[in-house]
């Protein structure tokens, strides 16, 4: 997909979906400003170091991005933390970094980039929510609720927006081979390599995605090819059903 001068901000830019999405907008002649704690080793346009639970930094992103790319087109919104356990298993600090990271940081990222794309007639957001906030799974439960949080919030914007040129869409990945996911086996005693290949023979594909699995349709939401979504919650699960 070609994005040719499009200038692009994209959160959680260090991990393995923001880092596969990253790559691929640039290899499409994008121009982009990458945000997460550590943006030292990406190859990027401009880059953003901070902390998406520091409203601060949160709201300025957008105005940032767009300073440095000399403009703001697309945003995606791609950071995102995963705390397990069930409600009485979850910490006050468990459920402020989720709602931090998976709600606020969204919202507060969508309402200071909005204006600016509206400025330019249009844009594309896209946050990245998962199939767990549309069916919940168990044992997730500060996950789930943000998930559905930001999965609600897309299609309120989708629709408030639509008039201004600005799509605004989700994509909802199952599990996805990522630094993060092998973290959390590991923590919990399991060897990374044999716990991933474990739950892809539980997915109809026969593996679980990898980060450019996802970034693929999130490139699509974002390009003109689907200039008719808006407000779409788009799962990419492998034919897998939470569970």
């Amino acid at each position: 997909m070609e994005f040719y001068g499009r200038k692009v901000l994209v959160t959680g830019a260090a991990g393995g979906i923001g880092g596969a999405v990253v790559a691929a907008f640039r290899a499409g002649g994008a121009h982009v400003a990458v945000a997460d704690r550590n943006v030292d080793e990406i190859e990027a346009e401009a880059r953003l170091p901070g902390d998406l639970t520091e409203s601060s930094y949160v709201d300025s992103l957008p105005d940032r991005a767009a300073e440095l790319l000399g403009g703001l087109d697309i945003v995606v919104n791609n950071a995102g933390v995963i705390t397990r356990g069930a409600v009485t298993e979850t910490s006050d600090a468990d459920w402020a970094l989720s709602l931090a990271v998976n709600v606020e940081a969204p919202f507060r990222i969508c309402r200071a980039a909005i204006p600016i794309m509206a400025a330019r007639d249009g844009g594309a957001i896209v946050n990245v929510a998962s199939c767990w906030g549309l069916r919940p799974g168990p044992n997730h439960a500060a996950y789930c609720m943000t998930k559905a949080a930001l999965a609600s919030l897309t299609q309120c914007m989708g629709m408030d927006h639509a008039h201004q040129g600005i799509r605004i869409n989700a994509v909802c990945p199952n599990e996805v081979n990522t630094p993060m996911l092998r973290s959390g086996f590991a923590k919990r005693g399991y060897d990374p390599d044999n716990a991933v290949a474990q739950l892809g023979r539980t997915v109809p594909l026969g593996r679980i995605a990898e980060p450019s699995d996802i970034a693929d349709v999130i490139l699509f939401l974002a390009s003109d090819a689907a200039r008719y979504m808006c407000g779409a919650l788009v799962e990419v699960n492998g034919g897998k059903a939470v569970a």
